[in-house]
């Protein structure tokens, strides 16, 4: 296998998947239940690369045999039936090749998103609650199941917002949109119609299970308890079951308030403060790399990732890909992929 982006090699995945399902068959695979598990782990993504190219080559070879026999007996009743499954053949293709640029660690797992409310005020909120909206279509659109954990009201829309993205490469797809969101448009929050500028940062980090290699001690966190706010009737409203941890070291804040029981919430708000803390000094340990140096510098306060003007003229331009559309609508009702297809090419263009 090559670095993600490079040529898909079939017969040594082929290769790998066949030496890994020998390891299962011997007898004492299960002696060691650890190395076991991991063996299955890996055998699972290999299958998930290599079965659906096999897939795409066999409907190949049928739409193969369908035009040539609409070639041998004219019959043009079945040319749209032939143009539809090419269609689907090429969406599939181009969805594979995508997924060949998700190689790292990672990128198969479930993923966290948090968006936070920035420079802007109530405009700020408002532009929060748009992109929970647009990221929430895109899950649809890819048939990603979302799960919202945190939500902090505020007048004219959110503060901040976490949700859980379930379903393969969640994270591999979404990594790529961590950093600030600049809106620019004719506010309707002011009466004199003038256009303003808002901010958001959006975080994206992996679900990782109890793997994950990140030593948390009692001492470096501080937990409080709070109402829950917004829906969830009266139980939720009136008991302290929401969670807030905050790791002192770093200044990391998380939160929880889905569940009715504190213990859950804070099952899950520590679950997502490990998983921000493995990105966080994952981060630390690249500094020495200009790509990864240039990136977290794309992301601190204030420089944008990307640009989304509702006027004086439509367009959402990603400045570090310059990857652009002039259909804002279609992006804020979901159709992002154009922009994570073109960041994961830049990732991997060096």
């Amino acid at each position: 296998m090559t670095k993600p982006g490079g040529i898909f090699d079939a017969d040594a995945l082929k290769r790998d998947i066949d030496e890994l399902e020998t390891i299962t068959v011997q007898r004492d695979f299960w002696n060691d239940r650890e190395r076991a598990e991991d063996v299955l782990t890996r055998l699972k993504r290999l299958r998930n690369k290599y079965e659906p190219w096999v897939e795409l080559h066999e409907d190949l070879r049928e739409i193969e045999e369908l035009f040539h026999l609409v070639e041998e007996e004219g019959d043009e009743s079945l040319e749209s039936e032939l143009s539809t499954q090419l269609e689907d053949i090429r969406n599939r293709h181009d969805r594979l090749k995508l997924v060949e640029l998700l190689g790292e660690k990672y990128d198969e797992n479930d993923a966290f998103l948090t968006i936070h409310s920035g420079a802007g005020g109530t405009e700020a909120c408002d532009w929060v609650s748009m992109l929970l909206r647009m990221y929430s279509r895109w899950a649809e659109r890819s048939e990603y199941k979302t799960e919202m954990l945190d939500m902090v009201e505020a007048e004219g829309g959110i503060k901040s917002v976490t949700l859980q993205f379930s379903g393969q490469y969640a994270y591999g797809y979404l990594h790529g949109e961590t950093g600030i969101h600049r809106l620019v448009r004719i506010s309707p929050f002011d009466s004199s119609a003038r256009r303003h500028t808002s901010f958001a940062s959006v975080y994206a980090s992996p679900v990782i299970e109890d793997d994950i290699e990140v030593d948390i001690r009692p001492e470096d966190i501080r937990i409080d308890t709070y109402r829950s706010q917004g829906a969830g009737g009266q139980h939720v409203n009136k008991t302290d079951s929401a969670v807030r941890i905050t790791h002192l070291a770093t200044g990391i804040v998380v939160q929880c308030q889905n569940e009715r029981s504190q213990y859950k919430n804070k099952s899950t708000a520590m679950k997502v403060l490990k998983s921000r803390l493995y990105e966080y000094y994952r981060d630390e340990r690249d500094t020495e790399r200009q790509k990864h140096a240039d990136e977290k510098k794309g992301i601190s306060w204030g420089n944008q990732i990307r640009s989304y003007v509702f006027h004086p003229y439509s367009m959402v331009k990603d400045h570090r890909t310059k990857h652009e559309t002039g259909n804002v609508q279609a992006v804020m009702d979901g159709d992002i992929d154009g922009f994570i297809e073109a960041y994961l090419k830049f990732k991997w263009s060096g």
